[in-house]
């Protein structure tokens, strides 16, 4: 018996354990991508559209005089460049786009970290855990109850009133609620995100690109909702079959149901509870009648961190150290919003912007309608790569595929679905939108385990919208 275990001891030894995987640290994707677009710009050509104002003029792309030279790679200036002149982005600049881009998102980047001092205060109290415990109670710990009727409130507030950013508030509810059931951070942010975008790629009524791409084509706001709507029933019912497919899959912990006797909420917990409660209802109402900014949600949750350490009880000195603490969790993800955002300042230096989207919207061809409501769906999913806002990406595109929808046949209600649906699906995963790194900052997810779980997802939503355009194409919607 002892010569066994010997031997077995040694063949313990020798087999050593197995590494753990290490994920590629997001901050070496995102420069990866910037350097991409700075090589770009030594080879691929600069040009661009004439504008009025933010809008592009149909037709009027032109090439731009460039000086591609070993000496471009150390300039320091692109001031001096007139308009009939590019020069590549050097290696300088480059550098000098991340400071840039850190202070074009600077409303964005301020308005994360508050949010994520504000939950630092509301966590230290334990409110949101025993809060959290009584929800899950309610509802007897069924997640197949829960989740499908968060998704349809949260897709529903995007695709109406296309709400985004108001959503980094309810992210760390999410996360500590499926903590709270076992499960990781990622299900919590998948809630939530999965949800936004199905609302964004329907919008029924969301006035974010309706009100720029519609007009744009000369169709009345809001006009053909009927089968946007009819589309979102589609993605929500795949997003939710998705969501509790994973869930299945991985497991959760429903115990909760059976501490109905655990700890009470404090008058102070309850109270902070109903100010988030009551604050997510106004910040929802005025940033749509308002039309809110960065800056002013930065101030209106100022003014919440404010109102809910008068009644934490922790002192103001505790209130600011839990709110610091909440800050440094999301500091560097705030660096990571910068990043991506450099990644469209190099593309305007080196003036190659305009000519992807030429050679992108050149690729539809004239196969017929169905060819061409695919082609400009496939040109919108790789260009929201470079431009991830979706109104400026209604801004620059709209104007090009109208009067290509107009010569292949391509109705204008399906040329406006064909932008929605390819802006939205790849939102879903593209790491230069500062709304999706915003996201995962608050949800402390990186970016590689994100696009690892949703790229499934992503992927049945793209064969689910060229099935939807090609009816729309079929009955001439």
């Amino acid at each position: 018996m002892s010569h066994e275990k010997t031997i077995e001891v040694e063949l313990n030894h020798q087999q050593p354990e197995p590494k753990k995987r290490r994920t590629q640290n997001p901050i070496i994707i995102l420069l990866g991508i910037l350097f991409l677009a700075a090589a770009m710009t030594y080879f691929v050509d600069s040009g661009s559209y004439q504008r009025e104002g933010r809008l592009v003029v149909p037709d009027s792309f032109g090439l731009v005089e460039k000086d591609v030279s070993f000496s471009s790679l150390f300039a320091t200036d692109h001031a001096d460049l007139s308009d009939e002149t590019a020069q590549p982005v050097s290696f300088i600049g480059v550098l000098l786009s991340i400071p840039e881009g850190l202070e074009r998102s600077a409303g964005l980047i301020f308005m994360v970290l508050t949010i994520g001092g504000m939950f630092g205060i509301i966590k230290q109290t334990g409110a949101i855990d025993v809060g959290l415990e009584r929800l899950l109670s309610l509802v007897k710990g069924n997640v197949y109850v829960l989740v499908p009727g968060l998704m349809i409130i949260f897709s529903a507030g995007s695709t109406f009133l296309g709400l985004a950013s108001e959503y980094l508030l309810i992210i760390p509810v999410m996360v500590a609620m499926v903590n709270r059931m076992g499960m990781s951070n990622i299900m919590g942010l998948a809630i939530v995100t999965v949800a936004v975008k199905i609302g964004y790629i329907a919008s029924v009524t969301n006035p974010l690109p309706l009100t720029i791409a519609q007009p744009l084509l000369g169709l009345p706001i809001f006009s053909g909702l009927g089968f946007r709507f009819a589309a979102y029933l589609v993605y929500l019912a795949a997003g939710i079959a998705f969501m509790l497919w994973v869930i299945k899959r991985s497991g959760y912990n429903n115990d909760v149901s059976l501490d109905i006797s655990g700890d009470k909420l404090t008058w102070r917990q309850s109270a902070m509870l109903w100010i988030l409660v009551i604050g997510i209802a106004f910040l929802v109402y005025a940033s749509s009648t308002w039309q809110w900014k960065h800056e002013a949600l930065t101030a209106y949750y100022i003014f919440l961190c404010i109102l809910l350490t008068a009644f934490s009880g922790l002192g103001p000195n505790a209130a600011a150290d839990a709110f610091v603490a909440g800050m440094k969790k999301i500091l560097m993800a705030t660096f990571l919003i910068g990043v991506a955002t450099a990644v469209s300042v190099v593309l305007q230096q080196g003036r190659i912007l305009d000519t992807i989207v030429y050679n992108l919207t050149s690729m539809i061809g004239d196969g017929g309608p169905a060819i061409a409501a695919s082609g400009m769906f496939f040109s919108q999913l790789m260009l929201d790569f470079l431009i991830p806002s979706t109104s400026g990406q209604a801004a620059v595109s709209m104007p090009i595929l109208g009067p290509i929808g107009q010569i292949t046949g391509v109705s204008s209600q399906t040329t406006v679905l064909a932008f929605l649906f390819g802006n939205s699906v790849t939102n879903m995963l593209t790491p230069t939108s500062g709304t999706l790194l915003a996201y995962l900052a608050t949800a402390q997810v990186s970016w590689g385990h994100w696009a690892k779980f949703i790229l499934p997802l992503w992927a049945a939503f793209i064969v689910i919208s060229l099935v939807l355009l090609n009816v729309a194409v079929a009955i001439g919607y």
